[in-house]
């Protein structure tokens, strides 16, 4: 089975004896995109939690979750997001603004 692989070892003696072989990691990927996060060792699960967390991530934001284009996206949205708000509040403004003065005048006709 995956699990239980083994490969034939001499030992120094000259006898022949089977070493368990470990599975090979795949290493983290992207949670957006799915592709392999640059920077960050391919481990078993198990050996993550050996290491240090500076080994264990990217010093940046999502750094070991996300990849470098992903978090440039995501930034670049909420920018986009932020400003489109702006624009839609500037716009009412000026739509208020602009009947105001015309209610008034209508208001004088009368």
């Amino acid at each position: 089975t995956k699990s239980n692989k083994v490969r034939l070892l001499r030992t120094p003696g000259g006898r022949l004896v089977h070493q368990v072989v470990q599975k090979k990691a795949k290493g983290p990927k992207c949670g957006d995109c799915g592709k392999r996060l640059i920077g960050i060792p391919a481990l078993r699960p198990m050996e993550y939690r050996r290491l240090k967390k500076r080994e264990r991530r990217v010093n940046r934001a999502y750094g070991g979750s996300r990849c470098a284009k992903c978090v440039r996206m995501r930034v670049v949205r909420a920018f986009l997001i932020e400003e489109q708000k702006c624009v839609k509040q500037v716009l009412a403004e000026k739509m208020s603004s602009a009947k105001e003065p015309s209610s008034k005048k209508s208001s004088k006709k009368k």
